[in-house]
């Protein structure tokens, strides 16, 4: 089976087909680093963080680029305000980017362009719109006329017409049609500017992206990605320069993920419900906030609440009690002469999911279904002395393995991730380690007094408090539930 996409331009799912066989280019839109990243960012970069990984799964040879906007007007505006340099301040959110991916389990793209490292591309990218009559200077300033590309507007759908009686050009500025947008702005006192054929100024936001794009991945490329926000203007603008200067196509495939809400509502600084990647890892394990990610489809918006986290974070727990049940039980036996084709048909069903349009939800179910599969296995009696179960349980541990990195899960050590997980849950609940195992210790003298009733009594109330007392040929163990 193909891998079909849903191309934002076309507005349908598609066949996937690279430009050329066997190798794909994408770009996807970076953050503006002025700031910490926060669980919209971190959407963005996983689910695309995944399409990377399920390609080169699937066989490709995938060049990836994600970008730096390190010169722009917000950077600008808080490097002034804090009365450091724009370049320092680029630095260290760049620096916490870097951070906030690596914690979230995310593989690094093929590469990773700054702006400022390209200003000489998106001079030379300036100057051909100019010589091909589709941008003018004013002024110090150099914008891209809109009215000179005929099908500007054609990934939005929306009407050149209806925009321009509704906008208006803001004091200063020296355009021609309020629609028209900054290619190069003129430099300003306390701003940081280069050399160019219209005097000393910076780049605008737009053609950042078109220059560092056609530059690394060609006039033409595969995958272009980012946000629903983006749509418009940052991408329609990236489509009108780009495909105004080569005459070529721009990009084959547009993928755009979901919004993130928080509680059911946009998240705004201004409702105080805005949660930077770093406040979230404070209390869940980034693991956690990757698997609740890929619990939607990566276009359906998805909501971001305490107890969705919670429910990932349970889900996730599911799949590494399989995995740990398995490691244990599979200890010691040798590897059976007979093959097992279960591994082989959880694959099939995993890919039939990603194939349609990197579809992480229903991948996941299918991964819960080789959990439980695997779990029935593990529970069948004198299992250990059954080479076909034995097979079977080693095919599906691994290809749960296999898959679950496909997916960027599934990582950790399982014992150790569990222990982590149940800690975690105790501190929620406000007791300790040490308060478990006192009412352990309590229970197992209830039961050597025979006094079974007070033994009972204590499970029943560390139960109410959400704790599971396990019994085991290896003494007694917990986990918060």
């Amino acid at each position: 089976m193909s891998i079909r996409v849903f191309n934002t331009m076309t507005g349908r799912k598609e066949e996937f087909q690279p430009l050329e066989p066997g190798r794909v280019k994408m770009y996807v839109c970076g953050v503006t680093v002025y700031d910490y990243c926060h669980i919209g960012h971190a959407r963005a970069n996983i689910v695309f963080d995944v399409v990377y990984r399920y390609l080169r799964y699937r066989g490709y040879e995938v060049r990836y680029v994600r970008n730096y906007t390190d010169v722009d007007d917000k950077i600008i505006k808080r490097a002034n305000k804090q009365g450091i340099s724009s370049h320092e301040l680029a630095e260290r959110y760049i620096r916490a980017f870097d951070e906030d991916m690596a914690a979230l389990g995310l593989a690094e793209p093929t590469d990773q362009p700054r702006a400022t490292e390209h200003i000489g591309d998106i001079i030379a990218l300036v100057q051909r719109l100019i010589d091909k009559g589709t941008a003018y200077e004013a002024g110090g300033d150099v914008y891209f006329a809109v009215e000179n590309f005929p099908t500007y507007l054609k990934l939005s759908k929306r009407s050149l017409d209806e925009m321009q009686a509704g906008a208006r050009i803001a004091p200063g500025e020296k355009k021609r049609n309020p629609m028209d947008f900054a290619l190069w702005k003129a430099a300003k006192p306390g701003e940081p500017s280069w050399d160019s054929p219209w005097g000393q100024g910076r780049p605008g936001w737009h053609i950042e992206c078109s220059a560092m794009s056609t530059v690394l991945l060609g006039e033409s490329f595969d995958i272009h990605g980012g946000g629903k926000d983006l749509i418009f203007p940052h991408h329609e603008n990236e489509i009108a320069q780009s495909e105004a200067a080569s005459g070529k196509p721009f990009v084959k495939y547009w993928l755009h993920n979901g919004f993130v809400n928080v509680n059911q509502e946009k998240m705004s600084k201004s409702l105080g419900n805005f949660f930077t990647i770093r406040d979230i890892l404070k209390k869940y394990d980034p693991e956690v906030v990757r698997f609740f990610i890929l619990t939607a489809h990566y276009r359906s918006p998805i909501d971001f609440s305490d107890q969705n986290l919670k429910e990932a974070r349970a889900g996730l727990s599911r799949f590494y009690e399989a995995l740990h049940a398995a490691d244990e039980a599979l200890e010691g036996c040798p590897e059976a002469e007979q093959s097992s084709d279960e591994g082989a048909k959880l694959a099939e069903t995993f890919c039939q999911a990603m194939d349609d349009d990197f579809n992480t939800a229903q991948a996941l179910g299918h991964l819960f279904e080789g959990a439980r599969a695997l779990n029935r296995l593990l529970g069948e009696k004198k299992f250990r002395k059954k080479a076909d179960k034995v097979a079977a349980a080693r095919a599906l541990r691994d290809t749960l393995r296999s898959l679950g990195g496909v997916l960027g899960l599934f990582g950790s050590d399982p014992g150790a991730w569990l222990r982590q997980r149940n800690l975690a849950g105790l501190s929620e609940l406000g007791l300790s380690e040490e308060d478990i195992q006192a009412r352990i210790e309590e229970r197992l003298q209830a039961r050597g007094d025979k006094d079974f009733a007070r033994a009972d009594q204590i499970r029943e109330e560390l139960a109410e408090k959400g704790v599971e007392l396990l019994d085991t040929p290896q003494g007694t163990t917990w986990k918060v539930r």
